[in-house]
């Protein structure tokens, strides 16, 4: 059994102990970056799954096709992220105001898509014209609310963070 003090070994010994030393202190490092690593990397992972979305739609087309597109669109949005964790606003004008009339053939979907947490809103530009047109203004679902432009309320909502669609 050899007695180790710096003073009285040779420069082999020496040598060979820093060594040992370097050595284990690079593993200790190394493990020290991947821990630090994974706890960051976690960290990173769960704010993303935390963070909300917000996306506004827009329904400027009278095809029916579209505009079921759409409501189908946030629908899996909402089951794909979770009520909680989306905000949604379908934002409809020009022919696509149809879809929110109380005569649309998606009134009922509106109405139930409304209080699960999906805001429509209607332009009031187009209600206008439409009034001027046919001397009677649209009656709007239940649930829907009105804005006095829509492409305005669609540029509103993507100044504040919003991601757009346009199916």
């Amino acid at each position: 059994m050899s007695w180790y003090h710096p003073f009285f070994v040779t420069d082999n010994e020496f040598e060979m102990q820093k060594s040992i030393n370097n050595r284990a202190s690079c593993r200790y490092l190394a493990l020290l970056i991947l821990a630090m690593t994974w706890f960051a990397g976690a960290g990173i992972a769960n704010a993303a799954e935390t963070a909300d979305a917000k996306v506004v739609f827009q329904v400027s087309s009278g095809d029916s096709v579209t505009q079921n597109l759409v409501l189908n669109n946030a629908t899996n949005l909402q089951k794909e992220l979770g009520i909680q964790h989306v905000t949604i606003e379908i934002v409809a004008y020009g022919p696509g105001l149809g879809m929110l009339t109380a005569g649309s053939p998606f009134r009922d979907r509106v109405e139930a898509m409304a209080k699960q947490n999906v805001r429509f809103s209607a332009c009031e530009n187009t209600m206008a014209a439409v009034e001027r047109k046919t001397g009677h203004k649209p009656q709007l679902a239940a649930g829907v609310d009105t804005v006095p432009s829509g492409v305005a309320r669609i540029v509103e909502l993507q100044q504040k963070g919003y991601a757009y669609v346009r199916p």
